[in-house]
């Protein structure tokens, strides 16, 4: 339970931080929210971090604007 907390207080800590300036920061932030949410949802912490950085990247990519 104290590692669900942890990785609870990093995710909103890299969700509020946005989503970074450069491609390197995107992919850390959106993998940090990817795993933060897998191990909320009791899912597989690689497999969260894969798709949160590749959202987060595409995302950015998209939207250059909101980033």
């Amino acid at each position: 339970m104290q590692a669900k907390l942890i990785l609870a207080a990093f995710g909103l800590c890299t969700t509020l931080a946005a989503c970074g300036d450069t491609t390197g920061e995107q992919v850390v932030y959106g993998a940090g929210a990817g795993a933060v949410g897998s191990a909320l949802l009791n899912g597989n912490l690689v497999t969260g971090a894969a798709v949160g950085a590749a959202a987060n990247v595409i995302y950015c990519k998209e939207n250059p604007r909101k980033c």
